[in-house]
């Protein structure tokens, strides 16, 4: 029997399959960075969203399937290795909030890669403050909104301008989409 060279299709998924795991080890890295950095603006939970990045790589560089595997997995991940139960409802509801908010702007096509990291900053901190009323069932935590809100802008327009810098160095890693 004679080795058959396989299909340009077969080669595309396993690229893809490779990417998505190199972003996937590097928003696990990420995360773990993360905890490292001890940056408290008096708010519970406003974090800088380094973990995000290689979701939006992967958004940009394998499509929306791919992504939403990275962000799930490095959620999960993340949270069993360095928070809680709680961490990932908290992370679940944001990721996957944020993650539509990013397909979306993504789709339109009015905005540019800030755009959609900063949509998708802002709607992940709004995922949790969702989660954080259902669990306590108080209004007093929309006072956190101006807050939440001007971290998530900032922290998302950071993510946004450091992916943009990084993708033409790693465009590589992506099939054709």
């Amino acid at each position: 029997m004679a080795f058959q060279v396989p299909e340009k299709g077969y080669r595309n998924r396993t690229k893809k399959l490779a990417g998505t795991a190199l972003l996937l080890a590097f928003a696990m890295a990420l995360s773990y960075v993360e905890t490292l950095i001890p940056l408290s603006f008096g708010v519970p939970g406003v974090k800088l969203g380094l973990p995000n990045l290689a979701v939006l790589l992967a958004l940009y560089l394998l499509g929306t399937g791919q992504a939403f595997t990275v962000d799930l997995l490095r959620i999960v991940l993340a949270g069993f290795m360095f928070g809680n139960m709680y961490g990932i409802l908290y992370s679940l509801a944001g990721g996957i909030l944020s993650f539509g908010v990013m397909l979306l702007f993504r789709h339109v096509k009015l905005f540019g890669i800030g755009g959609v990291s900063m949509g998708g900053g802002v709607f992940h901190n709004i995922g949790q403050l969702l989660v954080a009323y259902y669990t306590v069932r108080s209004v007093g935590l929309f006072y956190y909104v101006p807050v939440l809100l001007c971290s998530g802008v900032l922290t998302g327009l950071l993510i946004g301008i450091i992916a943009k810098s990084v993708l033409p160095y790693i465009s590589h890693l992506g099939g054709e989409l």
